[in-house]
């Protein structure tokens, strides 16, 4: 899929792995839309950018707030919407049991409701807008990209509602390529493993530094930067279909 000229949408495009996603798609010269819940991250950034970006305020589990931001990114560009890519999440950390009996469901809903159904959320109205684009080469139409993560794989001790969220969106990837081969829609998934986002800016120094150093090589946490430039890869690439590529460093987690 060719970048330059065409209109992408970034859900949970306002930080994190999702704002640098947005970065490379623009400075590549597509038009993003970025869709966020935090309102003044996301204009920020869309006044920041300028020229060929915009904002729009969607929950990613709200059907209407979705639906709503795929048309304006639809319609930001003549040819349509030609990538999506899903970045929004959250985390949670409880036992399936313990001391204090058994895990809670609302939290295990919540994450599940977030990181899964609202990922399928985004990529379901994202490919029905796209089975309407005309076809390029290869006849593609276009490419949506989710993501997952190492978690799906190598859940650790209090990772269940994490894991089990993060496990479905990795199974999700293959029949939804399947399902839109026909129309010339990719579909694949990226795992981080450890990486520098919101979700661990609030740790000490010090134990970000140790995350960091049970990476093989390179012993460090992941950069925003290295998740966007596989993410612009991915769109580009047109024989990456239907695949689930842990981005880690070699990294696999210890059940603790």
């Amino acid at each position: 899929m060719r970048i330059e000229g065409s209109a992408a949408l970034v859900a949970g495009g306002a930080s994190g792995l999702g704002e640098a996603t947005v970065r490379r798609l623009h400075e590549r010269g597509a038009t993003v839309t970025i869709a966020d819940v935090n309102e003044e991250r996301g204009q920020a950034l869309a006044q920041e950018l300028g020229q060929d970006a915009g904002f729009v305020k969607a929950d990613v589990t709200s059907e209407d707030e979705v639906s709503a931001a795929v048309d304006a990114a639809a319609a930001s560009a003549e040819d349509g919407l030609r990538i999506s890519v899903s970045c929004a999440g959250v985390g949670w950390a409880e036992k399936v049991a313990g001391k204090r009996g058994p895990h809670q469901l609302v939290p295990f809903e919540t994450l599940v409701r977030i990181n899964l159904i609202g990922t399928f959320n985004v990529l379901r109205f994202a490919a029905a807008t796209m089975l309407g684009n005309e076809p390029l080469d290869d006849d593609e139409r276009g490419v949506c990209l989710n993501t997952a993560s190492i978690a799906a794989f190598d859940g650790q001790i209090s990772q269940i509602a994490y894991s089990a969220s993060k496990g479905g969106v990795v199974g999700m990837t293959l029949p939804a390529a399947r399902d839109l081969a026909a129309g010339g829609i990719r579909v694949a998934t990226i795992a981080p493993g450890l990486f520098d986002t919101p979700l661990l800016a609030a740790l000490p120094q010090e134990q970000r530094d140790a995350l960091g150093a049970q990476v093989p090589f390179p012993a460090r946490l992941g950069l925003a930067g290295e998740y966007a430039a596989l993410a612009e890869h991915l769109v580009e690439n047109r024989m990456i279909n239907g695949e689930v590529i842990r981005l880690d460093g070699a990294l696999r987690m210890p059940p603790r």
